[in-house]
């Protein structure tokens, strides 16, 4: 598989990841609003840094998993249910509640870079997300799991993650007045999301029959 294709998989997947408003998108537009966007963009630095070493990680249990076929088919099975019915909670059952004011204090840009890093390090979502997203595109023959491929969808996933972030930088003070930030939208983007996923679960399922 061409490396050029493998980058963008990898950075549309993550970026994917990161489009529904959490922690570590909501904590950088805090930050760009109250000291800059240049303090924003080196807290962002910190967690694309933490979200490449995690990719990685989730690539080589990925590539362990793929070489346990059976294993494999378990997992997907229960992925796809798990995702349905996280599908369902968001987009029929969770309520809104009303969001947390997060006052970010002003520190250095060094600070920031480590509290991007801390915080990107304890959300660990990403290592089981991406280790299933990368044993789905390899079973459609996108990815191979050899040493080039692994570094190219990593620098892909980190550069998903920084473009993501970087959108909420520079447009969340345009947007953060809008319907689009309100618990039940943030609910809705979420939701559709994991059908999203779901569905194509289902589809390497159906494939692997």
């Amino acid at each position: 598989m061409n490396i050029t294709v493998i980058f963008f998989l990898g950075l549309l997947i993550a970026l994917i990841g990161v489009i529904p408003p959490g922690l570590l998108n909501m904590t950088v537009a805090k930050i760009s609003l109250k000291e800059g966007y240049s303090r924003g963009i080196v807290f962002s630095i910190g967690v694309c840094l933490i979200v490449f070493l995690q990719t990685y990680i989730a690539a080589m249990f990925a590539r362990y998993l793929s070489n346990h076929p059976h294993t494999v088919e378990i997992l997907r099975q229960v992925a796809f249910v798990i995702f349905v019915l996280i599908t369902i909670y968001f987009l029929f059952i969770a309520k809104s509640s009303p969001k947390p004011n997060i006052e970010p204090d002003s520190k250095s840009k060094q600070s920031r870079f480590f509290q991007g890093v801390f915080l990107s390090a304890i959300n660990v979502f990403p290592i089981p997300y991406q280790a299933y997203m990368t044993i789905t595109i390899a079973g459609f023959g996108w990815f191979a799991f050899d040493p080039m491929s692994i570094l190219t969808y990593c620098s892909g996933a980190a550069t998903g993650t920084f473009v993501m972030l970087y959108v909420y930088i520079f447009f969340f003070d345009k947007i953060k007045d809008k319907k689009f930030t309100s618990q039940k939208n943030m609910n809705k983007s979420i939701g559709i999301i994991t059908a999203i996923v779901a569905i194509v679960t289902l589809i390497n399922i159906l494939m692997d029959l």
